[in-house]
């Protein structure tokens, strides 16, 4: 075990010393700050559409002069309610004295609709109005779209720091192998220490990244106010991100490393690494899918399927409420689909990251001896 921590100090030592490793974390820092705060800065007067049904159109404009207001007329109860819940409107004003909402109405939409509607009555019959009555009749939308819009970004991410770090641990097995470095640190390291301290201090590496990208982005979130938008429990969905990375990276950068020990020129690493990317990519698309459909059957089932669960339930349980138990069960997926690629990847680095020369064939390596 010493050996393998020695091995995971020395490459966590070696990356962030390196410039790249600095500039690279400062760039995505910046570009992180600058997303989460651009809302703020990119911040447009106010477009709201609103319905009518018997009732008089308010005057808004008069209140909020900075806002566009378009107002539509429904011949009906039921055509006003199912402009509603498709998004074609965001509230209408029925019978005067209640606001049909698809979710939580927009904090100044009805400050907006409540003065104006006090002010009219007011000056019409100058007696005291009681204020309207909001009504949801779906479910809350501007809780939905925060959650898709952190699912998005969870996905970018994700997969940015997977294959980033899959493709590091692979060019750094080549690097060691055609320079002949891992032939000297074999002398004093058992091969599985070598290959585990790797993949464990480049994981450190990436989490140094993800964690500093996170604290970044909740930062700039906070100060320019978009983090007001954020669902209930944000904490939670974090930490689960930070577990869901170590999961997805222990299974794809063993894969990587023990697929680049076959091959002696780092020429050669994309050839092997292609059937792994593959996969990545698949679970990529699978996670945007369920971006948009989480409770979907292919999302749900998916979620469960390692790897692919490693990006598509993290993504499930920022875009919707996921019971406990099931982001449990497709934990305990995942962690067994890391041990059998940890057993796999550290047999065939052990045969193959001293053969030299000609691509060694898979095949040959794992052939029982």
């Amino acid at each position: 075990m010493n050996g393998l921590i020695l091995a995971a100090r020395r490459e966590v030592m070696t990356r962030i010393r390196t410039r790249a490793f600095v500039i690279g974390l400062i760039f995505t820092s910046v570009l992180v700050g600058a997303v989460s705060f651009a809302p703020k800065v990119l911040d447009r007067p106010d477009t709201y559409t609103l319905g009518t049904l018997g009732t008089q159109r308010l005057p808004l404009r008069a209140a909020a002069p900075d806002a566009t207001f378009e107002w539509r007329t429904f011949p009906n109860e039921a055509a006003a309610r199912q402009a509603v819940l498709d998004g074609d409107v965001d509230a209408v004003l029925a019978g005067g004295t209640t606001v049909l909402t698809n979710g939580e109405i927009d904090d100044r939409l009805g400050v907006l609709l409540q003065s104006a509607d006090r002010e009219a009555k007011l000056a019409a019959a100058g007696v005291s109005i009681p204020p309207l009555r909001m009504e949801s009749i779906g479910a809350d939308a501007h809780d939905q779209t925060a959650r898709t819009g952190l699912a998005v970004v969870l996905v970018v991410v994700l997969f940015m720091m997977l294959i980033g770090q899959a493709g590091m641990v692979a060019m750094g097995v080549v690097e060691e192998k055609s320079s002949r470095i891992v032939e000297i640190l074999l002398a004093t390291l058992r091969p599985w220490q070598l290959f585990g301290g790797k993949i464990v201090g480049l994981g450190a590496v990436g989490l140094i990244n993800l964690v500093t990208n996170l604290a970044v982005g909740l930062a700039a979130s906070t100060a320019s106010g978009v983090a007001g938008d954020f669902p209930p429990g944000m904490p939670g969905l974090v930490a689960g991100v930070l577990v869901w990375f170590v999961l997805g990276y222990a299974f794809y950068a063993t894969l990587a490393g023990a697929m680049a020990s076959l091959v002696s020129r780092q020429e050669e690493v994309n050839s092997v690494l292609t059937p792994l990317i593959m996969v990545i990519m698949v679970s990529y698309f699978l996670a945007f899918y369920a971006t948009n459909a989480p409770t979907g059957t292919l999302a749900t089932v998916m979620s469960y399927v390692p790897p692919f669960s490693s990006i598509v339930m993290p993504v499930r349980t920022a875009a919707t409420e996921v019971p406990l138990w099931q982001v449990v069960l497709s934990m305990v997926a995942m962690a067994a689909a890391v041990l059998a690629a940890l057993a796999f990847g550290a047999k065939v680095y052990q045969r193959a990251v001293l053969r030299t020369g000609a691509r060694v064939k898979l095949r040959d390596v794992v052939r029982v001896r």
